[in-house]
Formats: structure tokens, C-alpha cells, sequence
């Protein structure tokens, strides 16, 4: 199954400024002035190190520049989520929902990991939606050049979530209010359970101070044109983490992703997320739920969803090394317990990632996010052929010259994984996820 590819390239959006809403309370129209960074904008701006030298991985991957759009591309709602309640609430977070076709396979949210081009990948692959990567909100709102190189976008980059980590609602609102007009949902990162998350006093550490959680959700619900999503991980306690998202719903959560695991089950390989739990939430909350965790190939997502009974589900680092994994690839690891019913699927990771890469040539990302692709890509080539590993590793400066060469020295190498497909019912997608 192989998908075309797409995104037009004059609707490539980088956020300078923030656009106004021309808010009318007393209509149900609303209007936003056009996107106002309509100048062309060098995107190949530079990091520098304390000694001056120039920070290589944190440079745009090319000089060229690019105009921004005059219109904005989304569609906002008549008013603010947070001015209805109860019933009411839940019908125009369900209405939202289907109107975005009730998207099931899902990139999930990664740092450095989930910029566009890597979304583009997975959606040409069958993902129908995705999340962008973690966005720390004071520092959007701040720093014109994190915006600029930190999120990016474009018109088949949708249904889009964007997410903020935060821990102020007045900052959170103002960097909601500059991505709003280009996305889908706002989401809050309620989940991220690493130590930098913790320092920072944000993340998963907020299920610690449940009244600011509250706070941040109401303040973009009462104030954004688009939904309010938040995605959260578990409490050791089945109940609180119904009640948990029973608060999140309450104050105006349209949209809710729960990852399977507690704030200290930080390895994935090592802990297998908790789908009862997931179903246990689906089953308190009446808005979309959307499960996280164990999806390593397409019949986990069947699977997922048939058990939790949610909406959809995300994926994240199984999608790093298979960027087709909602296709129905699978990597040699997960083909091997199925190897009488599998077969070469005529594609590989190779193959992936110089598709990643003309994605990067046209939609330009740090240095650094096309170098951690490369390495998950490439892992199980590169044990084979660790000298291969080693020369990327040794280049201070990368070039889209030098990363295709490595994908010629592989091949000259005799080097060939095959990700495998399975044939299944499940497994016959059409474009847009439905069985076929």
C-alpha cells in the first residue's frame, strides 16, 4: 500500500506574530485579521554557542526563504467552548469531532520528534491526524525565532493538535492565541514525566497541584476559538483518575488523550500501559477519548481500540523507527512472531527516511530533529554496519549531500530490512483508515 505525496509548499507556515481575533460577543460570526507576516522571513537563522562557534544541529536545514500566508486555515468555532456547559458542551465537542472525520490513527506528541516533515511522513502513511511537539509556552510567546523554527505547518498538516507544556494560564492563553487559527485543538501536556518536567514545574508534576490544572483548562476553554484538549497520564488509584478527568471535562476539556502509565512508569519497553484504566476513563467521561501506549504495529491499534472503546489512538516511538506503522508495516522485531502470514512489504526504513528527508528539503527543521530521525530510522542498519553509524557521528556539519549518501553506501553495501505487512482484514486501509 503506498500513499502519494502532498502539501503545497506556499502554505508552509511559520508563526512571527500573533494574529488578533476581532471578538464580537453579541455575534455568533467571528473574523481574524489576516496573518500579518506576509514579508518573506530568512529561515536558516543560527544558535550560537557560549565561544561564539556557530551551533550546527540547531541551523535550519536551508537558506532559502519563504513568504507566509495572507488567510489563516482555520475554521473557528461560533464562541469560545467555555461559554457552554453540561450537555450542551459535550454535543459541540462531539459535533467538532465528527466533523474532523472521527480520526482513529494518530502521531503523538514528541519533542524534536513530531515536527512536520516527520508528520507529513506518517500521514502519507495512514496517520489522520497528528500532534506537534511539545511547545513550552512562556518560551513561544517570548522568542520569535523558537516560533519560528519550533512550529511550522501547512495546509494537509491537518487535523492538527498543537501542545503547550505551561503552568501560567495568562501565558498559556497568549501562546494559544498565536497557533490558534492554524490548528485544530490547543492541547495541554498534563503527561510529560521527565526530570526537565519537574524542574520546570510542568507536565505530569501538575497532577500534584490539581487546582492550577483546573485553571489552565478553563482559561483557554472561556477564551480560544478552537477546542481545548489535554493529554494526562494515571495516578496509581483508579479513582482519582476518573476523577481526575472528570475535572479536566468540567472545565472544559473537549478532547482527552490518556497515556496508560503513572507519572514514574517512564520506559515504555519496561512497562506496558494500563489500557482497563483507559476504558475505566472512557467509560466516566462523555466527551472523545483517545487511548496512549503499547501500539507497536496496526493490530495493537485494532486491538487498543476494540478493548478501551476509545476514539482513536497515538503512537510515538514505534512510529520513529516505522513511520508506516498505520499502514500495516511492521519492523523485522514485530514481524518475527507472525513470520508464516508475513511477507516483504516492498518497502523499508531506507527508503523512509529519503522520503523523510525531500519532506525536510521543502519544509526546513533544525539539523538536529533530521539527525535523531536518521539514528531511530536507521538503528537496526547501523548494528549491521556500525562504521556506517560512526561517520554519521563524526560529521559536525550535516547536508542532505551527505545523509543520502549514507543511504547509497547501504545499499552498496548489499544491506536490505524489509518491513513486512500482514494480510489481514484490518490491514486493507483505504487512504483514509476505513477497511476496505
Amino acid at each position: 500500500m503506498r500513499f502519494k505525496p502532498f502539501c503545497s509548499d506556499s502554505l508552509f507556515t511559520k508563526l512571527q506574530l500573533n494574529p488578533r481575533p476581532n471578538r464580537n460577543l453579541g455575534s455568533l460570526h467571528f473574523l481574524f485579521y489576516p496573518f500579518m507576516a506576509t514579508q518573506t522571513q530568512p529561515i536558516c537563522s543560527q544558535i550560537l554557542t557560549p565561544n561564539g562557534d556557530e551551533n550546527n544541529d540547531d541551523v535550519l536545514c536551508t537558506s532559502e526563504t519563504i513568504t507566509s500566508p495572507s488567510e489563516p486555515e482555520a475554521t473557528p468555532l461560533a464562541l469560545p467552548n467555555g461559554y457552554l456547559t453540561g450537555e450542551a458542551r459535550v454535543e459541540r465537542a462531539w459535533a467538532y469531532w465528527n466533523k474532523l472525520g472521527r480520526p482513529k490513527f494518530i502521531v503523538a506528541p514528541m519533542v524534536d520528534n513530531s515536527e512536520l516533515p516527520f508528520r507529513l511522513l506518517c500521514r502519507k502513511y495512514g496517520a489522520q491526524a497528528a500532534y506537534t511537539p511539545m511547545l513550552h509556552s512562556r518560551i513561544f510567546t517570548e522568542n520569535e525565532k523558537y516560533r519560528s523554527q519550533e512550529f511550522t505547518t501547512c495546509k494537509e498538516d491537518r487535523p492538527l493538535f498543537v501542545q503547550f507544556c505551561a503552568n501560567d494560564p495568562d501565558v498559556l492563553l497568549d501562546a494559544a492565541r498565536r497557533v490558534e487559527p492554524y490548528c485544530d485543538y490547543v492541547d495541554i501536556n498534563f503527561g510529560c514525566p521527565q526530570r526537565i518536567a519537574r524542574r520546570g514545574n510542568y507536565g505530569a508534576f501538575l497532577m500534584d497541584n490539581l487546582p492550577l490544572v483546573k485553571s489552565l483548562v478553563e482559561k483557554l476553554a472561556k477564551n480560544l476559538m478552537v477546542p481545548v484538549s489535554c493529554k494526562i497520564r494515571i495516578f496509581p488509584d483508579l479513582q482519582d483518575t476518573i476523577n481526575y478527568a472528570k475535572m479536566l471535562e468540567e472545565a472544559g476539556c473537549a478532547l482527552l488523550a490518556v497515556h496508560g502509565r503513572r507519572r514514574d512508569e517512564k520506559d515504555g519497553k519496561k512497562f506496558r500501559a494500563n489500557w482497563k484504566v483507559i476504558k475505566a476513563v472512557r467509560d466516566a467521561v462523555r466527551i472523545p477519548v483517545l487511548a496512549n501506549g503499547n501500539i507497536r504495529h496496526i493490530e495493537d491499534a485494532w486491538q487498543c481500540l476494540e478493548e478501551t472503546g476509545t476514539e482513536g489512538v497515538l503512537s510515538a516511538e514505534s512510529l520513529l523507527e516505522n513511520p508506516a506503522l498505520f499502514a500495516g508495516y511492521r519492523t523485522a522485531e514485530w514481524a518475527l512472531d507472525h513470520e508464516e502470514t508475513c511477507k516483504d512489504g516492498k518497502l523499508d526504513q531506507a527508503e523512509l527516511l529519503v522520503e523523510y528527508l525531500k519532506f525536510c528539503e521543502r519544509y526546513p527543521v533544525p539539523w538536529r530533529m533530521i539527525r535523531s530521525h536518521v539514528h531511530k530510522l536507521l538503528g537496526d542498519w547501523f548494528r549491521v554496519h556500525p562504521n556506517v553509524r560512526d561517520d554519521l557521528n563524526a560529521q559536525s556539519k550535516l547536508t542532505f549531500e551527505f545523509l543520502y549518501g549514507i543511504v547509497d553506501q547501504l545499499r552498496e553495501l548489499g544491506l536490505r530490512i524489509p518491513l513486512s505487512v500482514k494480510e489481514t482484514n484490518h490491514e486493507k486501509l483505504s487512504a483514509n483508515g476505513t477497511s476496505a
